[in-house]
């Protein structure tokens, strides 16, 4: 397939700028693929498209302030630096701007000198490899000196660093927030255990494949950036129960189908365990793992737009997003959010 088969038109207007003050507040776009019927609904009448039995998946995976600022001592060009991964121990893969300005060897000053990064390596895609120098505990820095690395779409100042965190992030490590979580609150959760609905955790931590456009025509040569990803135990034997029972298992977010379907075998049984993946999905591709999915609307040819496209089919996908125009709904992280059962 090509990447004009993902284009759309979007006014500028409805690219979200900054968060609805209630979470659930945020509209729902409810799709029932069966039947090729939709409903425009609010994010907090969820509860009424699940049923006991089914099992939610949800990333746990926690934004890093990883936006930082300083400079090279050798220039007077400030530096804007996007901690992506931790690689090992304290070596970091990152972004560096402008990168010619950090050659392989120099050291950049952050944070007022509370943290310096020595550039070890460059590779693909001007990824910078890093040994980073601190004193004290290394999250409480970046939280003192580091702000959310938003998306460049979104140009007005976050009030709130937790409001581009879900109400659930716990492992610390992504780049980017799974936004599709960002609807949730603590309650809209509890109302949905009490209705029988099973919560299950997994983690994957959002890296370089957020912020790289598919610059290819023909998509199936785009290389998808790794990924750390895991599955402990209890959450695996909760989703493989889930399908065994018969409930549907619905995952939150593009980040939660990527890690399900790396994490299953060929009979869609989530194996326990972790590891680095470059899952790129994209119509064609056969689903072993999940029955829902809770999503935001995505950037036009972005492989996040493919992966949707693949869950449901694409002429039907950009066909409800030109509905969603139609209907001004907010779009990308802080956007409004689709259902598809």
């Amino acid at each position: 397939m090509k990447l004009s088969d993902f284009q759309y038109e979007l006014p500028q207007e409805l690219i979200a700028q900054s968060p609805l003050k209630q979470r659930d507040a945020s509209r729902l776009l409810a799709v029932d693929r069966q039947n090729h019927r939709f409903e425009h609904r609010h994010f907090y009448d969820l509860p009424a498209y699940l049923r006991p039995g089914d099992c939610l998946v949800i990333n746990t995976s926690k934004v890093l302030p990883a936006r930082l600022y300083g400079k090279n001592p050798k220039h007077t060009t400030p530096i804007e630096v996007v901690l992506l991964k931790n690689v090992e121990a304290n070596i970091w893969e990152m972004l560096v701007r402008p990168g010619k300005r950090v050659p392989v060897g120099d050291t950049v000053v952050l944070g007022d000198g509370k943290l310096e990064a020595k550039i070890l390596s460059i590779g693909e895609g001007g990824v910078r490899v890093a040994e980073l120098a601190y004193k004290g505990e290394f999250y409480s820095l970046l939280d003192e000196i580091g702000q959310m690395p938003l998306p460049p779409y979104i140009t007005r100042r976050l009030e709130e660093k937790d409001r581009y965190q879900t109400v659930y992030a716990k492992q610390p490590g992504s780049a980017a927030a799974p936004t599709a979580g960002l609807h949730f609150t603590p309650e809209l959760l509890d109302l949905l255990s009490r209705q029988g609905v099973q919560i299950a955790h997994v983690t994957l931590h959002v890296g370089l494949g957020t912020f790289r456009p598919v610059k290819v025509e023909e998509i199936s040569e785009h290389k998808m950036h790794c990924e750390s990803y895991f599955v402990d135990e209890k959450d695996a034997d909760l989703i493989n129960r889930t399908r065994q029972n018969g409930g549907r298992v619905i995952a939150v977010g593009t980040t939660s189908i990527r890690t399900l379907e790396s994490a299953a075998d060929e009979n869609g049984m989530i194996r326990a365990g972790g590891g680095e993946t470059e899952i790129f999905i994209y119509p064609g591709y056969r689903f072993k793992a999940v029955d829902g999915l809770i999503t935001n609307f995505h950037l036009p040819g972005s492989t996040l737009l493919m992966l949707i496209s693949a869950f449901y089919d694409r002429e039907k996908i950009l066909a409800l997003y030109r509905e969603a125009i139609k209907e001004q709904y907010r779009f990308f992280s802080f956007g409004d959010a689709m259902l598809l059962l």
